[in-house]
């Protein structure tokens, strides 16, 4: 049985690890900072064999020189991002299949943030390490994507199992949970779980991972093609993706 620690880093972002007892691997996904990284991996006594990088940004890179220095773990990370990545040891591409701490792990195109932003899904533990796409109650500001690519990558995170973990890079869900309200106030499952995230945040627990089940039935980003949503939008007519880059809009403005 694989074990999974989140990571709390610089402010609002984490860093997951994943222990295979079996191999006595560990792979660690982005790293905004190495101290935390170090400090979980001397407590528990594991050794990092793996770096997974999602997107190119700071926050989710700048500890790696650091990190391997300190580790020698082989840094793994999307080829089309490698200009603007720390060296890779292993460059991946969308479809691409690999082995990582004794299980299979999948790669994923979820532009749309950033363009060349991966995820890797791992069907064996029911994992999925999006970054800074599908997020819990939210997804990522279009940086560099559209809203059309953000819709497609979302879709594809969409049809994993709903049983899979969402491991997502930051801790927005508050702020993420006040806005699907402003979607959707009377959705049961919402606001049920807006309870619930509160209740962790009070008494400091992280909200991530999610569940994706959870996702699909309060996560208005994964809901745009809704009917609901839809109307709720003044926009019962309109392309699903229409409908995403409007709720996306608002977001930011929120």
């Amino acid at each position: 049985m694989h074990e999974l620690q989140t990571i709390p880093c610089l402010t609002d972002n984490y860093v997951f690890l994943l222990h295979d007892p079996a191999s006595g691997e560990t792979a660690c996904v982005d790293v905004p900072d190495a101290a935390p990284v170090l400090a979980a991996l001397r407590e528990r006594g594991w050794r990092l064999t793996d770096i997974l990088l999602t997107h190119h940004h700071d926050d989710h890179i700048q500890g790696v020189p650091e990190l391997v220095a300190a580790t020698g773990a082989r840094v793994t990370g999307a080829a089309a991002d490698a200009h603007r990545l720390p060296p890779l040891d292993r460059a991946v591409t969308p479809g691409e299949r690999f082995t990582l701490c004794g299980t299979e792990a999948r790669v994923i195109d979820v532009s749309g943030h950033t363009v060349g932003h991966v995820a890797y899904h791992l069907p064996g533990p029911a994992l999925a390490f999006t970054g800074d796409s599908l997020m819990a109650l939210g997804c990522g500001r279009l940086f560099e994507g559209t809203g059309p690519m953000m819709w497609d990558s979302l879709c594809r995170l969409r049809a994993l199992p709903p049983e899979t973990q969402i491991c997502s890079g930051h801790e927005y869900t508050q702020s993420n949970a006040r806005f699907a309200l402003t979607i959707e106030p009377e959705n049961p499952a919402l606001i049920s779980r807006v309870a619930a995230i509160g209740a962790a945040r009070a008494e400091g627990r992280p909200t991530v991972p999610s569940m994706l089940g959870d996702e699909l039935e309060t996560n208005p980003f994964l809901r745009a093609d809704l009917r609901q949503v839809k109307s709720a939008l003044a926009m019962a007519d309109a392309a699903d993706a229409e409908v995403f880059g409007a709720i996306r809009a608002r977001k930011d403005r929120f």
